[in-house]
């Protein structure tokens, strides 16, 4: 039995933001900084991500490619346009910045003393969510650099998740911590 009538939607219901309307909106005050992220579709996804929830942009660091790629392209889905970006050749440099800009760095990574993402203390402010490289993860030197680790909680047999969606987990939680929702 249905509890209510259910439709899917079509695009034009959802009174989704033109891209020139998305640069024009207040913005979640969160950076990602992708650290060596090897695989373009989850370069994309993170775009993707990054978009849906109003975020300041996104630090392509190292080996992380940069749009224009078609393989990019096919994840994000044209988000590549609306969200803003900037390359850095060393995730070190994107770090500097983002600390200068009065960013708190919390590098999503397994570390000793990482606090687990549900018990992180937000104060306001503007923060940098850093995501490594997908079987290395965030170097030693930028979780060095960085001002708290938190570790997304675990409780199957895996020791990590996939990037793209790490990054959607972590993303949302801090939207929605935030004040976006």
């Amino acid at each position: 039995m249905k509890l209510y009538p259910m439709r899917k939607l079509l695009n034009d219901e959802l009174d989704r933001l033109s891209v020139e309307e998305y640069k024009q909106v207040k913005k979640i005050p969160v950076w990602v900084v992708l650290d060596n992220v090897r695989s373009l579709s989850n370069i994309g996804s993170v775009f993707r991500t990054a978009d849906a929830f109003r975020l300041e942009g996104i630090f392509l660091c190292g080996i992380t490619a940069t749009p224009p790629h078609r393989e990019i392209h096919k994840t994000a889905l044209g988000a590549t346009e609306s969200v803003q970006w900037e390359y850095r050749e060393e995730t070190r440099e994107a770090i500097s910045e983002l600390k200068q800009r009065g960013c708190l760095i919390l590098a999503v990574e397994q570390a000793e003393g990482a606090v687990m993402l549900d018990q992180v203390q937000l104060s306001g402010g503007q923060y940098a969510l850093v995501f490594g490289h997908e079987i290395r993860g965030v170097e030693q030197q930028v979780v060095d650099m960085s001002d708290l680790c938190i570790e997304i909680p675990q409780f199957g047999t895996k020791h990590s998740l996939n990037i793209s969606v790490a990054a959607g987990i972590v993303i949302w939680e801090m939207f929605r911590r935030l004040g976006g929702v």
